[in-house]
């Protein structure tokens, strides 16, 4: 009938005639036979017809509306349809009604489901309030589209036979945890002079205790619970398997694009000589999130960054947080130095509290070295990396902030600080800044001065020019 409905269609754009013969042609039979049977119906005319156009029909419409039409339960349906391109009265209420019809209104930002919304217009109003969607946009439109069932009664048999083999694999680890606590609570009651010494004690239960460690992450790191948590941002930062998820994801991707930042700036070894980030250091002004490098107008860093350092081990432990630029120009030496435009210390950090915003570090703390300076480049100069450095204390001691307050702002080293008060560095972070037309408002601002300098590029002098002995020279002939 596909075949027929082809050749109906095609119809239309030909004579009475030549309908006629190729229906004769179709059927096998002669034209007067095919005129004879047609004529009650008064479908076509009595024009002569025209076979020279007739035979110039293409194959490929004749042979398979021929096939079509042979079987006699199709002719009469080929011969009584009727077709119109016409749209029904219907459709065209429809059109009218949804051409009509006015653009539904925006989401509400604050009812926005993260794990539900599948449109990057909701991905923008959500992450206008501060959130981000929760998963792959292509799960979050499945989570739409299914039923509410829970995840653990998933009506899989291989999930749930599967499962039941992961909990009992489950349970040997738990085994296992008990027995090492046993051990460890053995050797911290064992004399230090059985066991060689207090250092040789103490590291024996340094790694009995990763060990440990190491089996409470093999206890829940095949449990599909734990990952969808994990995956809905719902995990609990104080389980060491949610720790060691969170250090694998950041170390696949961000941990790297970082790294490449600070070294392609060369910022190290410009202020450091070697560092090794081991916690994740992010950036925000106000509700824009900096990416590692990025430019930040003047005017938006004018007030105190945001961090948020997430660390993946276990327990709280003090760092002090330095801002230092490493681009600020000297006239006298043509180079550059160093300036510290941020330093507090003794600031606690643990898996669980992770945001650090500055501005909380008002002048009179104990906490409090060097208040906030906006970032600022003189126009002419190149741009100014501004690096964030998060150092924490050795063995969680406390700094001395006497001792600290001695610290200036202009020349500071990054290098003598830390060998000074023995600072592991663990994360950095990084943003730029240039000059741009809200630098001279906010030098004027902070009062800061030098607005009105513009650097310039020293011309090189030109070598005393000296006219080259000719007789070197083929040709040269002597006057």
């Amino acid at each position: 009938m596909v075949c027929a409905l082809v050749l109906m269609e095609k119809e239309k754009e030909w004579s009475p005639n030549i309908q006629m013969e190729i229906r004769a042609k179709l059927f096998r039979r002669s034209s007067i036979d095919v005129r004879r049977d047609f004529e009650s119906v008064n479908v076509f005319s009595s024009e002569k017809l025209d076979f020279s156009t007739t035979m110039a029909l293409p194959i490929y419409i004749i042979r398979p509306a021929a096939r079509c039409l042979r079987n006699p339960r199709n002719q009469s349906q080929f011969l009584s349809l009727s077709f119109s391109t016409t749209v029904s009265r219907h459709d065209e209420a429809s059109l009218e009604t949804t051409s009509s019809s006015s653009p539904p209104p925006p989401p509400d930002p604050s009812k926005l489901i993260p794990y539900l919304i599948t449109t990057r217009k909701e991905e923008h109003l959500l992450a206008a309030t501060g959130r981000t969607p929760i998963g792959s946009r292509r799960r979050r439109a499945a989570l739409q589209s299914t039923s509410n069932i829970p995840f653990e009664q998933l009506p899989y048999q291989c999930f749930q036979e599967a499962r039941k083999i992961l909990a009992a694999d489950r349970e040997k680890k738990l085994v296992q945890i008990e027995e090492e606590r046993k051990r460890i609570k053995k050797v911290q009651e064992t004399p230090i002079e059985k066991l060689g010494g207090e250092a040789s004690k103490k590291g024996k239960l340094v790694a009995m205790q990763k060990y440990l460690e190491e089996l409470k992450i093999l206890a829940d790191i095949n449990d599909p619970l734990v990952k969808k948590r994990f995956e809905d941002g719902m995990g609990d930062m104080k389980r060491p398997i949610y720790r060691h998820l969170a250090d694998k994801q950041w170390r696949q991707y961000r941990r790297k694009v970082q790294m490449q930042r600070i070294t392609q700036m060369h910022v190290v070894p410009d202020l450091l000589p070697h560092i090794d980030p081991v916690a994740e250091v992010t950036l925000a002004f106000g509700r824009h999130n900096i990416q590692p490098g990025a430019f930040v107008d003047s005017r938006m860093s004018a007030e105190p960054v945001r961090l948020s350092v997430q660390v993946f081990d276990r327990g709280p432990r003090l760092v002090s947080v330095v801002v230092v630029d490493a681009d600020v120009p000297n006239q006298e030496t043509d180079g550059f130095d160093s300036r510290c435009h941020f330093l507090a210390i003794n600031i606690p950090v643990a898996p669980t509290a992770t945001s650090l915003p500055l501005a909380k570090f008002k002048e009179g703390d104990s906490q409090l070295v060097l208040p906030w300076l906006p970032p600022y480049a003189q126009k002419g100069s190149p741009y100014h990396r501004l690096s964030v450095f998060v150092l924490q204390h050795r063995d969680g001691q406390p700094l001395d902030h006497g001792k600290v307050m001695k610290s200036k702002r202009d020349g500071f080293s990054l290098r003598a600080f830390t060998d000074r008060f023995k600072l592991q560095p663990v994360g950095v972070a990084l943003f730029r800044s240039i000059w741009d037309e809200g630098t001279a408002g906010v030098m004027e601002k902070a009062g800061i001065e030098g607005a009105n300098v513009e650097f310039m590029r020293k011309k090189p002098e030109k070598l005393p020019f000296k006219k080259k002995d000719g007789a070197r020279y083929r040709g040269y002939r002597k006057t």
